[in-house]
């Protein structure tokens, strides 16, 4: 049984090589799952927005893919997202190990709980605190430049933000800004699986820098992917074999 996947943020598309791949099927519709190695660790690829980045992140089926892990006996997740920063003295090519998030998504499917029964989870830590220090420790012993907190505010996109949109996300709290954690947090939380993200920052927010693109976003991708993937290997070195962590606690 594979119990680690790993999901691929923009520009992990292809990042590791796939070795085989399986359909799932969930009440969610269909997922396509790839197996790969970490090392020697053998771990569940899933890339996020589809293998050619197909799929924009309003549009990404996040519940057919955390259940589809769940049913594959998966337990912990590790997550990249590409980010842009608002916190003073992040630069893009940094690393964040986010703590926390603040949800400004508008249009998704936030719950596995639609009733009848209704069930309140606790997201008091959201991301699992054994893979953030797995996290952490690894990107420290490779001497990367990694921010140790950090709260993410999630919108809907497919845009990006508006300056006022930044300045109201500094005022709150954010320390980076991104389309796609929430619900993928939210969702693992609620089948007791331990999730974490490595986020990349890409970019100075709206209205930090003079404008905001895609392809920018891209280049500093390509240049970090080789440093995620290392600080990945080493983290999944890194984690106890056994969970020790309140993550599946429900």
């Amino acid at each position: 049984m594979t119990k680690i996947a790993i999901i691929g943020g923009s520009g992990l598309e292809n990042a590791l090589e796939i070795i085989r791949t399986e359909v799932i099927n969930t009440p969610y519709g269909q997922v396509e799952v790839n197996y790969s190695f970490l090392n020697d660790k053998k771990v569940i690829f899933l890339p996020r927005h589809g293998k050619k980045h197909e799929r924009p992140p309003h549009m990404i089926n996040y519940k057919g893919n955390i259940w589809a892990l769940k049913e594959l006996g998966v337990e912990r997740i590790i997550a990249s997202n590409a980010v842009g920063g608002i916190r003073d003295g992040l630069k893009p090519g940094d690393f964040v190990v986010i703590h926390d998030f603040i949800d400004f998504t508008r249009r998704r499917p936030l719950t596995f709980y639609d009733g009848p029964k209704v069930i309140h989870i606790d997201v008091t830590e959201p991301y699992c605190p054994e893979i953030r220090s797995a996290l952490i420790n690894a990107a420290r012993e490779l001497s990367v430049k990694v921010w140790e907190s950090g709260v993410y505010a999630c919108m809907e996109g497919p845009r990006f933000e508006t300056p006022a949109e930044i300045r109201m996300l500094r005022l709150l709290g954010a320390d980076v800004v991104g389309m796609t954690s929430v619900p993928e947090v939210v969702l693992a939380r609620e089948l007791g699986m331990c999730y974490a993200s490595l986020c990349i920052v890409t970019n100075y927010a709206a209205g930090i820098q003079e404008r905001i693109s895609a392809e920018e976003v891209s280049e500093i991708m390509k240049i970090k992917v080789p440093v995620v993937l290392e600080i990945f290997k080493l983290a999944v070195k890194k984690l106890p074999e056994k969970r020790n962590c309140k993550c599946m606690i429900i």
